[in-house]
């Protein structure tokens, strides 16, 4: 099988045999039959492989969460109903009540909020840093009760790169897994297990549907963090689970365990399931990621530089541009391009930045990122509105920062449309 990633994305996942659909199949059905109550019993107790509910397993889903593992270079992979549910269930999956994690202050706010309040609450305490600190001031932040480290490739809506080599550095050292949010990069730009990465979670609704049409969520894990050699931090992977007549994951699955746990776990509670139709429009968006990626790239790249020559702006933040301060981790990690996201500020106060929104005919104002359609909002106001100003200090999220989602339009029209509205202010 090739290794090249443009083949993967076409072929993986799905292997249809003799008469068999070529297309992946919808397996729509919340539940599948068995000749008797022996064989689903093995199901349950997880003796034996198969599908018997769509919450915790489904065919269609499966076949996806293959390609995207295939695509990362992972071992093992789940979908989950969005990104949120991903990296909820990444964390929660090693951590419980009395535990502590730490997180880089530049992610995605509903992110933020899911660690800080939400999680919180859950009675999981987690502590936000500055992911350009040294290895040695992160690594004052770890505790005898940290479980993870977590970090995004690509910074949602900064668009800093997160240094993955020294982030894997530290988390290793101190005994935890590092999981990074891939979503932005996509594994067309970066797989960052070749960096150190233990586990890597996805927003598939982005640009590996493409298109915005399904909701969804990826975790894969690369097998690589040895959960049996740090047996007291982890014990839900490491001592029996009573619910499934006390099974050991790390001993009974190996490399499988953490995926497994989740599944069986996580999925069992919490049902946080992606539908099967929602993983088949995902299945067609894969199949294009590459090319796309591409288009996004190269046109973000035209648009940041064009900003960067403007008059009306204040400043411009995209990882390709030779200016940029993470210009050089970009070359180390993402040396084929980085994504379609550019941030800016203009020139002015907020009602400057509204009016030039607003007189956008192209590009529309959208609460979502990294899709075909070129797209915009205010993260202050919207993405990032529940942030105080303080939070949105640390988190690098200025007040007069837009989030441009550059998409695949021929990049001189929506120059064009840029243009015309710098020029009605």
């Amino acid at each position: 099988m090739s290794n090249k990633i443009e083949t993967k994305c076409i072929v993986e996942g799905w292997k249809p045999g003799n008469g068999d659909p070529r297309q992946l199949p919808i397996y729509q059905s919340t539940t599948f039959n068995y000749e008797n109550s022996e064989a689903m019993g093995k199901l349950f107790d997880l003796e034996a492989e198969g599908y018997f509910y769509t919450r915790l397993q489904n065919p269609t889903n499966d076949a996806v969460a293959a390609k995207i593992c295939s695509l990362e270079g992972g071992v093992a992979a789940m979908l989950t109903s969005s990104g949120q549910a991903a990296n909820f269930y990444a964390i929660f999956n090693i951590c419980e009540a009395g535990d502590h994690f730490i997180a880089s202050t530049s992610i995605y706010g509903g992110s933020y909020n899911l660690f800080n309040v939400t999680m919180r609450k859950m009675g999981i305490e987690c502590t936000f840093v500055d992911q350009n600190l040294s290895e040695e001031e992160l690594g004052k932040y770890f505790k005898s009760n940290t479980k993870a480290l977590f970090g995004e490739t690509i910074t949602n809506p900064t668009v800093k790169i997160l240094d993955l080599e020294k982030f894997a550095r530290v988390a290793h050292k101190h005994g935890v897994p590092l999981i990074v949010d891939n979503t932005f990069a996509t594994p067309v730009n970066c797989r960052p297990f070749e960096w150190g990465v233990d586990i890597v979670t996805h927003s598939t609704t982005k640009y590996m549907d493409g298109h915005g049409v399904g909701v969804g969520g990826c975790i894969v894990d690369s097998g690589n963090f040895n959960w049996l050699e740090h047996k007291e931090r982890f014990p839900g992977l490491t001592t029996p689970d009573e619910s499934y007549h006390g099974i050991i994951y790390a001993e009974k699955f190996g490399k499988g365990a953490y995926i497994t746990k989740a599944t069986a776990q996580l999925m069992r509670d919490f049902g946080s399931i992606q539908s099967p139709q929602n993983a088949f429009y995902l299945n067609i968006g894969l199949e294009t990621l590459p090319l796309r990626v591409e288009r996004h790239c190269s046109n973000a790249l035209k648009i940041a530089g064009y900003l960067e020559n403007n008059e009306n702006v204040a400043w411009v933040n995209y990882p390709e541009l030779s200016s940029n301060i993470d210009y050089k981790l970009a070359l180390k990690y993402l040396p084929n391009g980085s994504c379609g996201v550019v941030s800016f500020g203009l020139k002015g106060d907020k009602e400057r930045s509204i009016k030039f929104m607003d007189s956008l005919n192209l590009v529309s104002i959208a609460t979502h990122v990294a899709d075909s359609r070129t797209c915009l909002l205010h993260p202050a106001s919207h993405t990032h509105r529940q942030l105080s100003e303080q939070q949105l200090l640390e988190a690098g999220v200025a007040p007069d920062l837009i989030r441009l989602s550059v998409g695949i339009e021929n990049v001189n029209d929506l120059i064009a449309d840029l243009d015309q509205a710098f020029k009605g202010l």
